[in-house]
């Protein structure tokens, strides 16, 4: 894990953190972080499903060997390298994303009242900066609060819309809070957006960030979408389907469909959502032949889902719940590169804990991409 030194120097002025060396993870150090039992279930684990041979797996020459075939003109590919070249684990194909978007999709009180320090926008930029990310993705108002100072330290990633969960009742929409004209003014190489995918609004959605997408990619950024299920019937007999293997990967279908160069999605938990709320169609070699009940071999589908890998999957951190924050989010990591993802975005258990245990645990996430003792199953 990469060395720390104190936040905070003389009279408090913030001073580096991280010395970036890549520490070599190796198998024991993931035992002492979750345990003998789940790592042998993680790290033995070889997928009978879909074939690794089948993926375009992240690797350094990844924007040469997947995205120079594409449409996207030369300014979106370098916008894609500056993401891939960037931070710890810079020229690896990986990426480790620092997203804080949840002071609108939440509350501010709610994201920031653990660690008031990142009520300052400033703050955000910095854990990222010294957590050794690849990029941060945040608000407008985040970014272009910082943008002269930061824009060139860091790639930044400008989330365009949210669910403000500030009316009531609440909706599964998601509202534009600003332009792409404005994200690509303050500096930003990619645009990030959220679909509520089976909501009563995500028609619409759809159409909003297909117009944006294009014209972001016209202007030379990269596009990230968040692929997110939202719809009570996704609920079945006390069962949450919303992060069914099944829904979930159609999402992804869905979302790089509009030309989504990477896609954020939540690590399925459970699988047969098409079956449970008959709806829809699916087909019954998706859960016999193709997934199975490991949480390698549902991603894996997520992964197929999104091309084969072409656009690079990355995973939800989820939420902060203290001291299982780093097992979690290990874990977590270890499912995703296993299953054939390109990373974790992770950023309530970052940012929701003293700052330099935040950049501990990105660091330690980081090093689990950069481990040769994990693979691909």
């Amino acid at each position: 894990m990469g060395m720390l030194i104190n936040v905070f120097g003389i009279e408090g002025k913030f001073i580096s953190l991280s010395d970036n060396i890549k520490f070599k993870m190796k198998r024991q150090d993931i035992v002492e972080i979750i345990g003998e039992e789940k790592s042998a279930y993680l790290l033995d684990h070889q997928s009978k499903t879909i074939s690794k041979d089948l993926l375009h797996l992240p690797g350094s020459d990844f924007v040469d060997r997947i995205w120079m075939q594409s449409n996207r003109n030369p300014q979106v590919l370098r916008s894609l390298q500056a993401i891939y070249g960037h931070g710890r684990l810079a020229e690896s194909g990986y990426v480790s994303i620092l997203p804080v978007d949840q002071g609108i999709e939440h509350s501010a009180g709610s994201s920031f009242a653990p660690n008031p320090i990142y009520f300052d926008s400033e703050n955000i930029v910095k854990l990222a900066i010294e957590g050794g990310c690849n990029a941060v993705a945040s608000t407008f108002g985040v970014l272009g609060s910082v943008a002269r100072k930061y824009a060139h330290k860091i790639p930044f990633i400008v989330k365009i819309n949210h669910n403000e969960f500030l009316s009531y009742p609440n909706t599964f929409d998601q509202v534009l809070f600003g332009t792409i004209k404005n994200a690509w003014d303050m500096g930003a190489v990619a645009v990030g957006a959220t679909i509520y995918f089976g909501s009563e609004g995500s028609r619409k959605q759809i159409v909003e960030i297909a117009k944006a997408f294009d014209y972001a990619h016209e202007l030379g950024m990269a596009t990230i979408l968040w692929c997110y299920t939202r719809n009570d019937a996704f609920k079945k007999d006390g069962v949450d389907y919303h992060t069914a293997t099944d829904l979930s990967s159609q999402a992804n279908h869905l979302g790089v469909t509009i030309q989504a160069d990477i896609i954020k999605q939540k690590l399925s938990t459970n699988n047969g959502g098409y079956n449970a709320i008959k709806f829809g169609k699916t087909h019954p070699k998706v859960y016999s032949e193709l997934t199975t009940d490991h949480p390698i071999d549902l991603n894996r589908y997520q992964v197929a889902n999104c091309y084969m890998g072409r656009a690079g999957l990355i995973n939800s951190g989820g939420e902060s719940k203290g001291a299982t924050d780093l097992a979690e989010a290990v874990e977590t990591a270890i499912i995703n590169k296993r299953a054939g993802g390109q990373g974790l975005i992770s950023g309530r258990k970052a940012f929701q804990k003293p700052m330099n245990e935040g950049i501990q645990l990105l660091n330690t996430i980081q090093d689990v991409y950069l481990s040769k003792d994990v693979d691909i199953a």
